[in-house]
């Protein structure tokens, strides 16, 4: 071979060499301009080499309990709150921890005792009188209710059976009104023992704050036995 044909023959092969030289670091650049552009869509530039493990985090929610330092959340038992209002009026309201009805209850409980003592104490003065009135006994206790100078004939009343019919008037009503009074007693006590349990039994029942009543107008159609009506209609929301 001629000294010009290897000449030729080595620049060839020298332009070979040098072509796959100058690839590599084009591949490599393209490549990270690449990984640049995908990670810079993200926010965040990560190298081709690094491993960044994916770690899920699972939100942690706390029950109230747990933040009253291991004191458990108050329940009221409603058959003790019943018990303990049988045995006397406003403990199973205490035991509820609604405190602010026991005034409501104690001064209601008062009031009705002043009326039966007092009902039945005049009721036993008319009593009385109408006793003696009936038996004629002189100066009785019917002389409580007649002015000075009057006696069981003669009298404002106008006469003895005038007179024994108005205290039997008297006596009869105070009666009623004792009565009356105690059937009210009773009445409470049984309201405090229901109150008790139903508190009790509702005591974390939690009302809607959507609680609203809209009012609209209806209008009935005809029936067979009546015409068109027109009246109001009452939607409670809760």
């Amino acid at each position: 071979m001629s000294r010009g044909g290897v000449i030729c023959l080595l620049h060839v092969l020298g332009s070979l060499m040098f072509s796959l030289n100058a690839q590599e670091p084009l591949s490599v650049d393209s490549t990270t301009s690449v990984n640049r552009k995908v990670d810079a869509a993200n926010d965040r530039v990560v190298k081709s080499d690094t491993i960044v493990p994916l770690i899920e985090t699972e939100a942690i929610v706390l029950d109230k309990s747990a933040l009253a330092f291991g004191e458990a959340e108050f329940k009221p038992n409603s058959t003790k709150a019943v018990l303990l209002s049988a045995i006397f009026p406003g403990l199973g309201q205490a035991y509820n921890r609604k405190y602010w009805k026991l005034p409501i209850i104690y001064g209601g409980a008062l009031g009705i005792v002043y009326a039966i003592t007092w009902n039945g104490r005049v009721y036993g003065d008319y009593k009385n009188a109408y006793r003696d009135a009936v038996l004629n006994v002189q100066n009785g206790a019917y002389m409580d209710f007649l002015q000075p100078g009057d006696d069981l004939n003669n009298n404002i009343y106008g006469g003895k059976e005038k007179l024994q019919d108005a205290l039997r008037r008297k006596k009869d009503f105070f009666r009623r009104n004792r009565d009356l009074a105690i059937i009210v007693a009773v009445g409470v006590y049984a309201l405090c023992m229901v109150d008790a349990y139903v508190d009790a039994q509702l005591y974390d029942f939690e009302v809607s704050p959507d609680l609203s009543m809209r009012v609209m107008p209806v209008v009935w159609g005809p029936s067979p036995g009546s015409k068109i009506s027109v009246g109001v209609q009452c939607n409670i929301v809760f």
